[in-house]
């Protein structure tokens, strides 16, 4: 369960760098705006979430200790996705550049759990 927590963490990485590069490339190009951007940044942000369910099992059931600042930055994201959501109307106009930030954002947190791990 330990490996599929540790590859798992690509997968979180990697999905929220694609999502943000699209969706800041979509800030400029027209032609990026296509209603499956959105559905990568679902399953982006979705990544997040199963990372630290496994993360919490891992710890709870599994017995294992982890870093008290890894833990921090996994929490830390799904709170981010609750912010970036939470601000979607109020920069409507902005929006791309949100979520493309964010998810820079995202996978800047990610990388830091990562590496303290």
């Amino acid at each position: 369960m330990l490996t599929a927590h540790a590859d798992w963490a690509l997968v979180v990485i990697f999905t929220n760098l694609i999502a943000g590069i699209w969706a800041l490339g979509a800030h400029w190009l027209a032609a990026l705006r296509v209603k499956q951007l959105w559905w990568a940044v679902i399953a982006a942000q979705a990544t997040i979430f199963v990372q630290v369910v496994l993360g919490v099992y891992l710890v709870s059931i599994g017995g294992l200790k982890a870093p008290g600042m890894h833990m921090f930055y996994g929490f830390i994201g799904i709170v981010s996705v609750g912010v970036i959501y939470s601000y979607r109307t109020q920069l409507k106009a902005w929006m791309y550049m949100l979520y493309g930030l964010g998810s820079f954002f995202l996978v800047g947190l990610m990388l830091r759990a990562y590496f303290l791990a």
